[in-house]
């Protein structure tokens, strides 16, 4: 008796599932949703999304409490070279007379770059950033440490809607660079050994102001 060869099992096996017009078993995924819905509070989902990629969250009531906590900080690290470009981000330190560099005097040195941002993602702790802003693209990168200063208000659930946001800023003209930032800068690319700080800002601190 003839031996029956593997190709001729596949092809047997195609054979008879045509016959019997299975339907099919793989789900049509591109109708199923990637998340599930959500609905509870957005600051809560992205403190707990933001803190376990080793980022650093601070929750302040007003502008007041964040000037505070900055203060407090700067002083347990001994911070010095401390750098801010954005004009309304400027007012706010200046208002309470915290100390910064308005230039980019000195920047080799810098030590702590404060910018703004466009939004929060809350679904997986991501900050969204443009270069449309006076921060460009330096001041997020470059120094060792990175804060944030977001409010409650530009917190949305998925990339989607903080796409939405810039759009709406920037009706005319798109920034050259829309990119999300999760957690500090990190690589592990030598033995597997995982690196903070390897092409970026070794820490990432987020403070969000109700409001």
């Amino acid at each position: 008796m003839k031996e029956t060869t593997s190709k001729e099992k596949i092809l047997k096996k195609i054979r008879k599932a045509l016959l019997e017009k299975r339907d099919n078993p793989y789900p049509n995924l591109e109708d199923l949703p990637l998340y599930e819905d959500y609905s509870d509070f957005l600051e809560v989902l992205f403190a707990e999304q933001f803190t376990a990629v080793a980022g650093q969250f601070v929750f302040c009531e007003d502008e007041i409490q964040f000037i505070e906590n900055l203060l407090q900080l700067a002083q347990e690290r001994s911070w010095r070279k401390i750098y801010c470009w954005e004009p309304k981000l400027q007012a706010i330190l200046s208002q309470y007379e915290y100390p910064f560099y308005s230039t980019d005097t000195d920047f080799l040195q810098a030590e702590v770059g404060i910018t703004l941002c466009e939004s929060l993602i809350a679904r997986n702790g991501s900050i969204m950033v443009t270069n449309a802003d006076a921060g460009g693209r330096r001041l997020s990168i470059y120094p060792h440490v990175h804060i944030v200063l977001a409010y409650t208000s530009q917190l949305v659930l998925d990339l989607k809607d903080g796409f939405k946001l810039v759009k709406e800023k920037y009706p005319e003209r798109l920034p050259t660079m829309i990119s999300t930032i999760t957690g500090p800068s990190r690589t592990a690319d030598i033995e597997k050994t995982l690196v903070l700080g390897a092409h970026g800002p070794k820490e990432l601190l987020v403070f969000l102001i109700d409001g």
